[in-house]
Order: structure tokens, then sequence, then C-alpha cells
């Protein structure tokens, strides 16, 4: 039996790239049975684009069904993007923004991998960064993310939860996800964007894996609505020294609705699973609780180096350094 594939496309004020973007849909090698377009709330008519190329009958000819989803009030891209995959019928679905461009044989790269992997539940690959006008810029999406060859190893060898728990690696425009994850991971919750909670709801159920291959043309113009930034030297040095306000707090919420929304999934949750989740909620709170002197914040951070949490649930030495030098101030 042929696996069928959904396209769950988000929409919001998208009419000067959108039309590059469906064409690129239409031209893939292997098409899917399912376009889901929600809008929301556009105001720059990109719903009349959306008709002109997606037309009933044009569609229909290639055996796609198009469902149009459009949002009167403006309802926020994770919240859009849970409305999109709710509709999509497919045993797979690939997640598109409304901006890139898609290469020939995105899907049927990635449908190859999940047929070759019944274990999968998402799987996500390297783009090509371009500029609005659609001009490479010379390093990939892997690359602005710095992703190591330690976390590579990881998301390819099945301790792809023990990845994800320090930083999100999950780019949603990349991505395809088996439908059953949908309704293991919705509702989104609100700390959290869509992209990164169904990479944590896949690595803790399932499997999540990744493609080498720039399967795409990520682009970067100045008003998406999720992009990706690359950070030299002197931004990450920066970001040590930025006010600490209440970013630990924050990271301390989100560790404590994964830890919940996990254990809401009972058995399909392994008990290693659960002790990870709960490790990083514990060392979270910890930092969250950390005093604005940095003479104070001495003790409890090294207690917390010696168990080894800094390096298994947060960035390491960037995270130590963050909590020792950072001064207080509002910055999240």
């Amino acid at each position: 039996m042929t696996t069928t594939i959904s396209v769950a496309l988000c929409t919001h004020n998208g009419a000067k790239y959108i039309e590059a973007q469906l064409r690129s849909i239409l031209a893939q090698s292997v098409l899917p049975i399912q376009i889901v377009v929600s809008d929301d709330a556009s105001q720059d008519g990109t719903l009349s684009v959306v008709h002109g190329v997606l037309g009933t009958a044009q569609a229909e000819a290639v055996g796609i069904t198009v469902t149009v989803l459009n949002h009167v009030k403006n309802v926020g891209v994770t919240s859009n993007f849970e409305r999109a995959l709710l509709a999509c019928t497919g045993d797979l679905v690939a997640l598109c923004d409304q901006d890139d461009i898609w290469h020939l044989d995105r899907l049927e790269s990635a449908r190859r991998r999940f047929e070759d992997s019944p274990e999968l539940l998402l799987l996500h690959s390297d783009a090509r960064l371009v500029d609005r006008d659609g001009e490479a810029l010379g390093y990939s999406l892997f690359d602005a993310l710095d992703l190591t060859d330690e976390e590579r190893a990881a998301i390819t060898g099945g301790r792809g939860f023990e990845a994800l728990l320090k930083r999100n690696l999950i780019t949603g425009a990349t991505t395809m996800i088996r439908r059953t994850l949908v309704d293991r991971a919705t509702p989104f919750p609100k700390p959290w964007v869509h992209d990164e909670w169904l990479g944590i709801v896949a690595a803790a159920t399932g499997r999540i894996d990744l493609l080498p291959e720039q399967l795409i043309d990520y682009r970067q113009h100045g008003t998406n609505q999720i992009g990706v930034r690359r950070l030299g030297i002197r931004g990450k040095i920066g970001r040590i020294f930025e006010p600490r306000g209440g970013r630990n707090l924050y990271l301390a919420s989100r560790a404590a609705v994964m830890a919940s929304r996990l254990a809401l999934l009972g058995d399909l949750v392994p008990e290693r699973i659960t002790e990870l989740a709960d490790g990083k909620l514990r060392h979270l709170k910890v930092r969250a609780e950390l005093p604005d002197g940095r003479l104070g914040r001495l003790a409890p951070v090294l207690r917390e180096i010696r168990t080894g949490r800094y390096s298994r649930f947060s960035r390491g030495r960037g995270d130590i350094l963050r909590d020792l030098l950072q001064p207080a101030g509002s910055t999240r």
C-alpha cells in the first residue's frame, strides 16, 4: 500500500512568496494527496494567490485535495499549525512555510526514510539558506544552527530526546511527521513552538532522525514569522552578558509543562525518558532560583556542575558562564 502524504501549509500575509512555494509543491517527484492551507487572517490577498495556483480543477487533475482554512482573527504561528495539522489525513505530513521553495525530491526523499523506518515519527533535513531574492547566503541551515557531530550522532543513534533536552534542533519548514504524532502532541502547550514540541513528543515516544541533504531553499527576509540567525563569536559572547531577567524561570516553566504533558502519555513514554524529563526540571528549578548576586550563585552552580546536569540538560560551559556572569536585569 502506498504511503500517502499531506502538506500542512500555514500562511499570514504571504502573497509575495506563496506562489513560488505552491508551484514547488506541485512540481514534486512524489505528489501529496492533500494540501491544507491554513491562513492566519491575511490582509494582502494571500488566499487569492492560493486559489489561483491551486484551482480546484488543476489540483484534482493531479489527484490532490485542497483544504483551505481561513481564520478571521489572528491566532499566531503555533495555533495556526495546530489547526492545519489536525486537518491533515495522509499517513505522513510535511510541514510547510509560505515563503520557501522545495527541491524536487523533498517529499520522495523523506517518504523513503519513513518507509524504511517504521518506528520513525519525525524527520527533518538540512536546507539551503537564501535571501529575499532567492540568492544563496553561502551556508546551510545546519551551519547556522552550529549542529555538532555529537548532536548528529545522538539524533541518528536513537538518543534524540537527550539532544533536544539541551536545545531545539528541529526546524518545522524541513520537517515531516507521521500523522499519529499529531494526536499525541496536540494541543500544543503555549510555552512551546509547534516544531520543537513535535520534536520532543516524537523523541519521547518513538524516534526522530535527520537527513543531511538540503531539501528546501529556506528564505530569510526580515519578515519571517520564524527564521534562523547565525551568531558569530561576538554574538555568542554577548549572550553570556545579557541581563538575566526571567530567562531561567521561563525555561523552568517550559520544563514543568513538558514533564506534566509527557506523564499524560502514559506507557507511550519509557521510564528512561520520564527520568530525563524530571531531571531537566530539577536542574532548571535550581537555575531559576539562583540569586541576583554573582557571588551567591557560585555554590549552587558548582553543585550542578558536579552532578553533571549542565552537560546533560543545558548547553554545558556556555550556560555555566551565563549563570555565573550574567548581570541581573529584565531581559528574558
